[in-house]
């Protein structure tokens, strides 16, 4: 610029115009000055976005590997996950063959290297007993051995490998193969050798055993694996050995509810021929007050049969006779001394098809019953068979039924044990209380029934020591008893209790106080006659 500066000066031209060439040049001067700052400042922008641009790819190229990473992760875990959850669900022996399949797919999604996979269970360490579990190359299952380890050279060096937890690679050739192929058929594990090896063709193997606490994961490949690919079959084996414990869990847990359902039905069944035995207890109880209340309609029985025999002979003088006003007379009474025959027959009926149905196991069929005949024929019977036991045993007892309770619909011999042994233990608790006061104390024991609402109560009171307060909650638990040794079998009111409340839906209440003891139940009726 300064060239044509002085160019400029030294044109022959005035100095207007020079002048004005002048200003020009300083514009032009001062546009590319600008010009070259604009360009400067390309160079310098480019340099900069050039730098933020190489960074930006370098954070996206971190963060892309970031995430591949735990793509990676994500997939392992859910795989993992998988496996676990599979395994977990197994719940039988049989259920063990579906592992290898499931191996094969899980070190597929792991994208570890393999042409051979399967599982080794050591299911007695002791006894050195392993489960063999193998599959093809495609992931089918191929075999599944039950053996002992010391059946096979391999199987032996497995095991000795697995109790040192130690890692076990070892590399297969033709011959190797041909060896466990051979040692498969003797342990009938495969039926032909030859099928075997050609549905698995020969090939170099490296075989790779990862241990666990209940077996080894076996991965086999044409190259040896990676440290990392190791890595994550180990991960794979622990896995496997997370879900087998669980499932190894959950048979302990099936067995011992197999033994608590065999010990539950044995219980049960002890329980049954308990209650049986209690029934037949209680029954003999009742057999002196059995006989002496069939002793009554079979004595009328007795005596009007005799009569008939009277009558009949009579009858048959005053038909020779002719005196046919005298035979109609007589034929009148030997028909009504009939029916008297006939109503105690019944009676007597009546009480044995009672006794038969209180020795009968309970087939809870609900039938409707006149409840306060039931009591009445229960205390009696118990009265009279304690009498007939202890010629010193005498109390008093009483009744007090509501007319208006309807028949209802009950077990009927179920119903009766439990009256017949509240009636027993009044009984028992007045007559200890006798033999502590003696004379001045007048035992007695009641029983009543009230219709209240569509509700049956039935109460037994006595006046003997009542229940102390210490044992009142214990005493309708099975098994427990205040009576002597030999006296109860401490079943008799915690069967009362099921009776009223689980067979019935009723409720059993004790009440008692020095000197009085009232035992009421009710039970909830709907159904009428």
């Amino acid at each position: 610029m300064e060239d044509l500066k002085n160019i400029i000066l030294s044109l022959d031209i005035n100095s207007e115009e020079k002048e004005r060439l002048l200003k020009q040049l300083k514009a032009v001067q001062k546009t590319i000055d600008s010009a070259e700052f604009r360009y400067q400042r390309t160079i310098m922008d480019k340099a900069a976005i050039t730098n933020i641009l190489n960074a930006s790819i370098s954070e996206i190229e971190k963060q892309k590997a970031v995430i591949e990473k735990q793509k990676k992760e994500a997939t392992h875990r859910a795989s993992l996950d998988s496996i676990r959850a599979e395994i977990a669900s197994m719940r039988t022996t049989k259920d063990l063959e579906k592992i290898t399949p499931l191996i094969w797919l899980e070190l597929n999604i792991l994208n570890i290297p393999f042409v051979r996979s399967g599982v080794v269970l050591v299911h007695d360490e002791d006894t050195e007993k392993l489960g063999i579990y193998l599959a093809t190359p495609d992931g089918k299952s191929i075999a599944s051995l039950q053996i002992n380890a010391n059946q096979t050279v391999f199987s032996q060096k497995i095991f000795n490998s697995w109790k040192k937890k130690q890692a076990l690679i070892d590399q297969w050739n033709e011959t190797t193969f041909l060896e466990w192929a051979n040692s498969l058929v003797k342990l009938g594990a495969i039926a032909s050798a030859e099928d075997y090896l050609m549905s698995n063709p020969i090939q170099n193997l490296y075989l790779h055993f990862l241990p666990f606490p209940q077996g080894m994961l076996y991965v086999g490949n044409v190259n040896l694996l990676t440290e990392e690919e190791l890595s994550l079959a180990q991960s794979l084996a622990d896995t496997i050995s997370t879900a087998y414990a669980r499932y190894e869990d959950f048979n302990k847990l099936d067995a011992a509810k197999q033994q608590v359902d065999n010990t539950l039905k044995d219980l049960r069944s002890a329980q049954q021929q308990l209650i049986q035995s209690e029934k037949m207890a209680s029954l003999g109880e009742l057999t002196a007050g059995i006989a002496h209340e069939i002793q009554n309609p079979l004595n009328f029985v007795n005596n009007f049969s005799e009569l008939n025999k009277e009558l009949i002979t009579e009858l048959v003088e005053e038909i020779k006779k002719g005196n046919t006003a005298d035979v109609d007379l007589l034929a009148n009474d030997i028909k009504e001394n009939s029916e008297k025959i006939n109503f105690h027959g019944k009676r007597a009926g009546d009480i044995v098809k009672g006794m038969l149905q209180h020795s009968r196991k309970s087939e809870g069929k609900k039938e409707p019953t006149d409840i306060n005949a039931l009591c009445d024929e229960y205390l009696r019977l118990s009265y009279h068979g304690l009498r007939a036991k202890d010629k010193a045993f005498n109390a008093k007892f009483e009744t007090s039924f509501d007319e208006t309770l309807p028949e209802i619909k009950v077990v009927t011999q179920d119903l009766g044990r439990v009256i017949l042994n509240l009636i027993n233990n009044a009984f028992y608790s007045v007559t200890e209380k006798k033999n502590q006061l003696g004379e001045g104390y007048e035992p007695t024991v009641k029983i009543s029934t009230k219709h209240n609402k569509g509700t049956a109560e039935i109460r037994v009171y006595d006046n003997g020591n009542g229940v102390p307060a210490s044992i009142k909650d214990k005493i309708l638990q099975p098994f427990f008893t205040t009576k002597p040794s030999g006296l109860g079998t401490g079943l008799g009111l915690s069967l009362s209790y099921d009776i009223i409340t689980k067979v019935h839906s009723g409720n059993l209440t004790v009440e008692s106080r020095k000197g009085i003891c009232r035992i009421y139940y009710s039970i909830t009726f709907i159904n009428f006659k």
